[in-house]
């Protein structure tokens, strides 16, 4: 039986790096299939890190990520996961997923899970000085809709075949993983959903 997690990343406080929390609550009105966890883990990375060691097959994170695309673009991304020992542990108040993914990969006896990253392009980020930037931007906002349909076609893919990987419907969004080669920029998030 596939064991599917989707994880919303995030901090809900700067800006358009709420997008992962954002579309994990817009899934409250439009729940997935039974047995798919969805759960938002906002800015807590070590919980996360321990969360990948529970015998997932696959796990889904929803996180904003500077790739280069037009603000609000969505990409279906598949980072390398790392082997050994992690760089930096991760921030206990962080969420930077390849720190997350290294120290998941540590702690662990088995192999990590398939990590897939449904990806936001952010329009905007607070600034050096800015502590709090609340709100997303209005092509990020448009696109929570948009990243909650694509789960709705992704996940049950990913529970028939997790080994397969599902196309993004829109065709200015990547329909490969890791599309360009760019690695998935960690963003941050809110509470359990």
């Amino acid at each position: 039986m596939t064991r599917l997690l989707v994880a919303g990343v995030g901090n809900i406080f700067l800006g358009d790096d709420a997008f992962g929390p954002e579309v994990i609550r817009a899934l409250d009105a439009r729940p997935l299939p039974p047995g798919v966890r969805v759960r938002d883990f906002g800015i807590r990375g070590m919980d996360l890190a321990y969360t990948l060691l529970d015998g997932w097959s696959v796990v889904v994170l929803v996180d904003a990520a500077v790739r280069g695309e037009r603000p609000g673009t969505l990409s279906l991304v598949e980072p390398a996961l790392p082997d050994g020992r992690p760089a930096a542990p991760p921030e206990a108040h962080g969420m930077d997923p390849a720190k997350v993914l290294a120290l998941a990969a540590h702690l662990g006896e088995e192999a990590l899970p398939r990590v897939l990253v449904l990806a936001c392009e952010p329009g905007e980020l607070p600034r050096g000085d800015e502590d709090i930037a609340p709100g997303l931007s209005a092509p990020v906002r448009d696109a929570v809709g948009r990243a909650v349909a694509a789960l709705h076609h992704l996940v049950p893919a990913l529970l028939a075949d997790p080994l397969s990987t599902p196309a993004l419907d829109r065709p200015e969004e990547s329909t490969a993983p890791a599309a360009a080669g760019r690695p998935p920029t960690a963003v941050t998030g809110a509470e359990d959903r």
